[in-house]
């Protein structure tokens, strides 16, 4: 993913990256924790404690595709003035 800015772009790699992390962590600490009591309630927990991270991967996911939307939006922007240019 390439957004416009660089420091942007590390960013938000950076908190996708432990934003999985987190995830990943969250699910199997409540997986292993409450596997004793139960498998049902084993899925239940790992669901739950990687529920909020999820939440956050898609926040974050949602913004680089509207930046992308944006940058395009400013390409379209930019070609059609040019062609306004053309046609004075």
């Amino acid at each position: 993913m390439r957004l416009s800015s660089p420091i942007l772009s590390l960013l938000i790699n950076f908190l996708l990256g432990v934003s999985w992390a987190f995830a990943l962590i969250g699910a199997s600490t409540l997986f292993f924790s409450f596997l004793d009591i139960g498998l049902l309630y084993a899925i239940l927990g790992a669901i739950f404690g990687s529920l909020p991270f999820f939440i956050i991967i898609l926040f974050l996911e949602y913004f680089i595709m509207r930046q992308e939307k944006l940058e395009e939006l400013k390409k379209h922007t930019k070609l059609l003035q040019e062609l306004v240019e053309l046609h004075k």
